[in-house]
């Protein structure tokens, strides 16, 4: 890192000091107070939203969570990016350990707080941030310390966020691939924006320090090796990789070694910006039988294989704020109206590849409208799906390690932000 955070401060709301931890004896207590007065001047300006403000030489660099503002301040050249990341990963140390980061749950733990603070930054360079081992020797019942407690060696050791000596009867590896799919359709049924934003999840019950690699059908590894890639290989694109990736093998022959944390983290996140037809098409049709009556025919369609089966399917339509008695029919799943969102709710717990289904609403209006009625607000038509052992990008797990353990892969496909503006 190019420069060093010179103290870190924990504000309630209105700016009050919480707590604060000096590293290097170049700023004061005071330098809370400046910072809240240019944070007050910031929200002014509505244009401005940026971590960072300058005051005299000294930066000051922020975030929020419910009720409480982490700050670092520094006089050096800081990288502002690192230092952000290290406040968001204050927060899920602080989550791991009160359960919920507020005012009230520093109050209460002000001991803890204070050590964890010791731990996680010396002398104004973050050091260490992985809360699992923080837990094995800072404890927040303080009756239950050692009085000659050693650190874990995983705290000194090269691979900081697994300790020695775990042992499990079974050996047991669980790896979700979860794909959500963005899409923005506009009133005339062009697809304006899709991509797709995925994540592999794992959760391992392993032995010992066990050395896993995974293989991906990666467009690269196939070129490299000289294998076809027509309908197989995929291009990922915005690739971050869980800090026990080993980069240096990945760049080499694009195989994920790697020696896991134990329990749940996410291995690999990634984005597909290729064109992907909707999964679910959804086309609605209002009709004004008079000024006092509406009906709405919504149509729901699958577009994938047959084979497979989206679940939990939950269609959003809009409707008038006005309307009224809904009378709602169905030729598949259960609708209501949910008068809070203004909106008609479909539900489809089971909805197979390849098919199509109707739902016909009728709504009564007032019969007595304002002169100048403001224009309607056309908010899209919203849809959530889940459609499990199926992936949009085709991407395949490939298991190399030969470890002597059960994995378990398993392949979701999701509705992120889906939008049709069709009404």
């Amino acid at each position: 890192m190019a420069g060093a955070v010179s103290a870190l401060f924990l504000l309630d709301i209105k700016g009050r000091v919480l707590i604060w931890r000096d590293y290097r004896g170049d700023v004061s207590a005071v330098q809370a107070e400046r910072f809240f007065t240019k944070l007050i001047e910031k929200e002014v300006d509505a244009e401005s939203h940026d971590p960072v403000v300058n005051d005299n030489g000294v930066s000051y660099l922020f975030l929020q969570h419910n009720n409480v503002y982490l700050m670092a301040a520094s006089r050096q050249n800081c990288n502002a990016a690192s230092i952000l990341f290290f406040l968001h990963r204050i927060v899920d140390v602080f989550k791991h350990y009160f359960e919920e980061l507020e005012e009230e749950s520093l109050r209460d733990n002000f001991v803890v707080v204070y050590e964890l603070l010791d731990e996680m930054m010396d002398f104004g360079y973050p050091q260490f941030t992985e809360a699992k081992i923080l837990s094995e020797f800072i404890k927040t019942d303080a009756y239950r310390m050692e009085v000659n407690q050693r650190p874990p060696m995983a705290v000194t050791n090269a691979v900081s966020w697994r300790s020695e000596g775990i042992r499990y009867k079974k050996n047991e590896v669980f790896l979700d691939v979860v794909e959500s799919v963005n899409i923005l359709v506009n009133s005339n049924g062009q697809i304006i924006r899709s991509d797709v934003v995925g994540a592999l999840k794992m959760r391992t019950y392993l032995s010992g320090m066990p050395e896993c690699k995974l293989g991906l059908n990666d467009r690269v590894l196939l070129e490299a090796q000289g294998r076809t890639t027509k309908g197989k290989a995929i291009d990922l694109e915005d690739i971050k990789f869980h800090q026990c990736v080993r980069l240096a093998r990945f760049e080499n022959d694009r195989t994920i070694s790697f020696v896991p944390p134990d329990g749940a983290f996410d291995l690999m996140t990634y984005r597909l910006s290729t064109q992907v037809k909707p999964l679910i098409w959804v086309e609605a049709q209002i009709e004004r039988h008079s000024k006092s009556r509406i009906e709405i025919l919504v149509k729901a369609r699958s577009q994938f294989k047959e084979r497979s089966t989206a679940t939990n399917v939950e269609i959003e339509v809009p409707v008038q704020t006005d309307a009224t008695n809904p009378n709602i029919r169905t030729s598949l799943g259960s609708a209501s109206y949910a008068p809070e969102n203004d909106a008609l709710v479909w539900k489809i717990r089971s909805f197979p590849g390849g098919k199509e289904y109707m739902l016909r609403a009728e709504f009564h209006l007032p019969s007595v409208t304002a002169e100048e009625s403001t224009p309607e607000r056309k908010a899209p038509i919203r849809v959530k799906f889940e459609i499990p052992y199926f992936t949009v990008s085709g991407i395949q797990i490939i298991e190399k390690s030969g470890y002597q353990a059960l994995p378990w892969v398993r392949y979701i496909t999701m509705a992120g932000e889906y939008e049709l503006r069709l009404i």
